[in-house]
């Protein structure tokens, strides 16, 4: 972002990218120092991360306000793009599949993190993702922050891909990929690094599919909003855009 910014750049995409990123990485952290096994030992110098709540808060205004440098579109391929049905779409039906995914395995893990007493969560927490368990508490944080913020987003994702028009999708994909691609991140190396307690970490023999079934749940995102980025025109309002030379008029 830096680069972009003293190139002259246009940073917006990478910038709410960050700002998810850092969204999700105070989300968790804070609220995971203070209700896990270690919150009795807060000393003051935790306070020095109540600077980090307030810069995502500036951060996103100042990115938000910035107008897309979106490619070159006529009305006219703004309007061919909304007449497109879901048929004529095929990446868009593929995501389809993903957020419902992805919707099921969001639900699946807040209810893990909230003791879900079925069998089939039983199973899952001790055979495949038994680092939910860990008393630190990021892991539930992590879970239950996907479960309220996470999970609405996933469910508006697929009322977008449905109805054209949905401009909001060019920055809020973008945001979410961030935030899930830094809580993917952090947990799957968490799961998996060698000083996490034996009876945490993911069992050898389920590595992969911990390993696939967390690496779909991130990079399709990652693919959503690559595909709202590089090809805008199903997302554009045409009743109030008209994209000309890369840019927004009203």
């Amino acid at each position: 972002m830096l680069a972009a910014i003293a190139r002259g750049k246009d940073y917006k995409a990478v910038g709410l990218f960050w700002l998810g990123s850092l969204c999700m990485s105070m989300l968790v952290f804070i609220p995971g120092n203070v209700i896990g096994k270690y919150g009795t030992e807060i000393r003051p110098a935790f306070l020095l991360n109540v600077p980090y709540i307030f810069l995502p808060v500036w951060a996103g205004i100042r990115i938000l306000r910035r107008c897309h440098s979106i490619p070159k579109l006529s009305p006219e391929e703004v309007e061919a793009a909304h007449n497109q049905g879901i048929i004529q779409r095929p990446m868009d039906i593929v995501l389809i599949v993903y957020l419902l995914g992805a919707i099921i395995f969001t639900v699946f893990r807040g209810l893990l993190v909230l003791d879900c007493p079925s069998d089939s969560c039983f199973t899952y927490i001790y055979q495949y993702e038994p680092y939910l368990r860990d008393p630190v508490a990021y892991p539930k944080v992590q879970m239950l922050v996907g479960m309220f913020y996470f999970l609405p987003f996933l469910c508006v994702s697929l009322y977008a891909l449905l109805i054209p028009g949905c401009s909001w999708m060019l920055d809020w994909t973008l945001v979410y990929a961030g935030a899930i691609a830094q809580a993917q991140f952090a947990h799957i190396g968490s799961s998996l690094y060698h000083r996490t307690p034996y009876t945490y970490r993911v069992p050898r023999d389920a590595w992969w599919v911990f390993l696939i079934s967390n690496s779909m749940y991130t990079f399709g995102l990652q693919l959503l909003a690559y595909r709202c980025f590089r090809n805008p025109a199903f997302f554009l309002q045409k009743s109030t855009y008209l994209v000309e030379d890369g840019k927004k008029l009203n």
